[in-house]
C-alpha cells in the first residue's frame, strides 16, 4: 500500500488511523499522528457545497458508524495552504472471520486533474459555440457528430438537421474528390491546412470558405474523427473583387491623366516663350490636375459635385465674394472632374492675369443648368463670365487655354464649347449630354460598393 500511486489510510475499530501512504500525505497536504487522530487525515473538510464538514460526518466515519461500505463519496479537503483538494472516498470495511468489524480502509480518488479536464471541456464547449467560425465534427466515416450555431447561420442547417448526416451534404458535387483527400491525410494523423474551397448551403446557393482541418483522438490517442472549422470568406473575395474593379477604374483614369499631361504639356511648348515659362505653366496645369483628382480620391471615385471642384480650382484666385456659382446640385462623373478641372484652371489663370479677376472689384459668375434637348436627353450647359474686366483680350486665342476650351474639354464630354471676349472680359459656354457630364446611378452604386 506504501508503494499505491493512490491515497490510502486505515482505521482501528475506534476510528484512530493507523497507517496512511505518501500520496495520502501529498493529498491531505500534511501527515496525521497514526494512533491519535480519528476517521481523516484531512486538516479541514468540507461539503460539496463549501459547507465546513466534521471529521466524524466523513465518509470514512459514517461507514464506520453505521456499519456499511459506502462507494465513491465525495467531500473536499482543505489543506492547510488553503487550496481545497476535491476528492472521492471508497471506504471498506476490515472484518475478522467471525464478522466483528476490526477496522476499514479507505482508497481517495484525487479529482483536481478531473475537475481541470471538465473545466476544460467546459471552456472548449464554450469557445466552441461562440466562435464566429462554423466548427463542425465528424466520426471517421464522414457522418456529422457536432454542429454549432456558426455553422446553422453559414450553411442554413440547424443542429438537429445536420448531426447524424454526411459531411458530404455540404459539398458541391464537383468537389466531392476533395472529401476522400481530406479523410485520407485525417486518417494518417495529419492536420489539413487552412485552403479556400466553396461549399453548400441549405438553399443550394454556393459559399466561398476557408477551410482547416485537424483530426480527433481519444483517450488513448486514436483518430476517431475530424474537425472541421469554416470561415466565410464571402466579405474578402467580394473586397478582392472590388479591389480588382478599383484597380482596373484606376488604371483607366490615370491613363486618361497621361493622355492630358500630353496634351498639356504638347501645347504648352507651342505657346511658351522660354523653357522657364513652359516649366512654369506645365507646373501649374498639373497641380491643377491633381486638385481635382484629390477630390475624386476623397470622394472614392464617386465624382464631385461643380460647386466643390470650383472652390478646389479657383481658392487660388479669387475670394468667395468676388464669385457668382448658381446651379443645381450635379454629382459629375470622374471625366468630367478632370476635364472641367481643367477648364476652370485655364479660365482662372487667364482671369487672374489679363481678366476681370486682374483689377479690383471684377467679379466672376458661373451658371449651370439641365434642360431636355431634342433628341428626348438631357442637355447639360454651363456659363463662365467675367464682370467689370479691363476689356477683350485675345491672350486665349492660340494658347492652350483655348485649345482645352475650344475642343479638349467639351470633345471629352461629347459636347461643343463657344469662347468669347466680351467688353468686360471672357464668356466661356458649354454645352454637353447631361449623361457625359452626371455620373449615373448604376456608376454611383458600383463606385460605392467599392
Amino acid at each position: 500500500m506504501e508503494a499505491l500511486p493512490v491515497a490510502v489510510y486505515t482505521v482501528d475499530k475506534q476510528g484512530r488511523i493507523t497507517f496512511f501512504n505518501e500520496a495520502a500525505a501529498d493529498l491531505w497536504g500534511h501527515r496525521p499522528v497514526i494512533g491519535r487522530d480519528l476517521w481523516c487525515g484531512c486538516w479541514k473538510l468540507r461539503h460539496l457545497d463549501g459547507r465546513p464538514m466534521a471529521h466524524g460526518e466523513c465518509p470514512m466515519a459514517i461507514s464506520m458508524l453505521e456499519g456499511r461500505d459506502i462507494p465513491w463519496d465525495q467531500a473536499i479537503a482543505e489543506r492547510p495552504d488553503g487550496e481545497l483538494v476535491p476528492f472521492r472516498a471508497h471506504p471498506r470495511l476490515l472484518r475478522d472471520k467471525s464478522g466483528e468489524i476490526l477496522g476499514a480502509i479507505n482508497t481517495l480518488l484525487d479529482l483536481r486533474t478531473q475537475t481541470q479536464a471538465d473545466e476544460a471541456r467546459m471552456r472548449l464547449a464554450a469557445i466552441v459555440e461562440s466562435s464566429m467560425d462554423a466548427i463542425v465534427s465528424k466520426d471517421i466515416n464522414g457522418i456529422i457528430t457536432s454542429w454549432n450555431d456558426a455553422a446553422e447561420h453559414l450553411f442554413g442547417y440547424t443542429p438537429a438537421e445536420a448531426v447524424g448526416r454526411p459531411v458530404t451534404m455540404l459539398i458541391p458535387p464537383e468537389r466531392l474528390g476533395e472529401e476522400a483527400s481530406i479523410i485520407s491525410r485525417i486518417r494518417a494523423g495529419e492536420r489539413v491546412p487552412s485552403y479556400e474551397t466553396m461549399r453548400l448551403r441549405k438553399d443550394g446557393s454556393l459559399v466561398p470558405v476557408s477551410l482547416t482541418v485537424s483530426p480527433i483522438r481519444d483517450g488513448i490517442g486514436r483518430i476517431v474523427g475530424a474537425s472541421k472549422i469554416a470561415r466565410d470568406i464571402s466579405p474578402h473575395k467580394e473586397s478582392e473583387r472590388r479591389i480588382r474593379l478599383l484597380m482596373r477604374e484606376v488604371n483607366h483614369r490615370v491613363k486618361n491623366q497621361y493622355s492630358v499631361i500630353i496634351s498639356m504639356i504638347r501645347e504648352t511648348s507651342r505657346s511658351a516663350g522660354t523653357p522657364a515659362t513652359f516649366l512654369e505653366q506645365v507646373r501649374e496645369r498639373i497641380s491643377a490636375l491633381s486638385q481635382s483628382h484629390d477630390l475624386l480620391v476623397d470622394a472614392e471615385w464617386r465624382g464631385a459635385t461643380i460647386g466643390d471642384l470650383i472652390k478646389a480650382q479657383l481658392k487660388a484666385f479669387a475670394a468667395q465674394d468676388r464669385l457668382s456659382v448658381a446651379g443645381p446640385v450635379i454629382i459629375l462623373q470622374p471625366n468630367a472632374v478632370q476635364y472641367l478641372g481643367i477648364a476652370f484652371h485655364e479660365l482662372a489663370t487667364n482671369s487672374a492675369k489679363y481678366g476681370a479677376l486682374s483689377r479690383h472689384g471684377g467679379r466672376v459668375e458661373i451658371e449651370w443648368d439641365t434642360a431636355p434637348a431634342t433628341d428626348r436627353t438631357d442637355a447639360f450647359r454651363l456659363t463662365w463670365r467675367e464682370l467689370d474686366g479691363p476689356g477683350i483680350s485675345g491672350t486665349m486665342h492660340r494658347g492652350f487655354g483655348s485649345v482645352v476650351l475650344k475642343r479638349v474639354a467639351p470633345q471629352a464630354l461629347s459636347g461643343t464649347g463657344q469662347l468669347e471676349f466680351g467688353e468686360q472680359g471672357v464668356v466661356w459656354t458649354l454645352q454637353a449630354p447631361l449623361r457625359s457630364v452626371q455620373a449615373s446611378f448604376a456608376d454611383f452604386e458600383s463606385i460605392e460598393g467599392t
